[in-house]
């Protein structure tokens, strides 16, 4: 099991011209055709994927209809003053939270599009 962990970390540090080489070597040397050397470029690229996404920026990208409840949303959320937060909300797209964890991204973003804003998570 050791020997294949030593190649799987191997073949996800291979850079593109390992790959290129490695499809070449399996395709003369063992017929193998590119489409398959694919698979293992896929194999790399996906250990890279895999490493999830912690921190969100929660962005208001539009207040909506309701723009006073979403700037009293948007102070009670943020802790910034009124101004502050009608700032926030007339500069959209802007930033409310960055670096929010992923459950605090979700549960904002939830608030303000039940208030009736457009949001995105970054």
């Amino acid at each position: 099991m050791s020997d294949l962990k030593n190649l799987a970390e191997t073949l996800v540090n291979l850079t593109v011209k390992d790959v290129n080489e490695l499809a070449a070597i399996l395709k003369d040397e063992y017929g193998i055709e590119p489409a398959a050397a694919a698979v293992v470029v896929a194999a790399g690229a996906g250990a890279e994927a895999a490493e999830e996404k912690t921190e969100f920026d929660v962005i208001l990208k539009s207040a909506g209809a309701s723009k006073l409840a979403i700037v009293k949303l948007v102070k009670d959320l943020t802790g910034a003053g009124l101004k502050e937060a009608k700032d926030m909300v007339d500069g959209a797209p802007t930033a409310i939270k960055e670096g929010a964890s992923k459950d605090e991204a979700e549960a904002l973003k939830k608030q303000l599009e039940e208030a009736g804003a457009e949001v995105e998570l970054k």
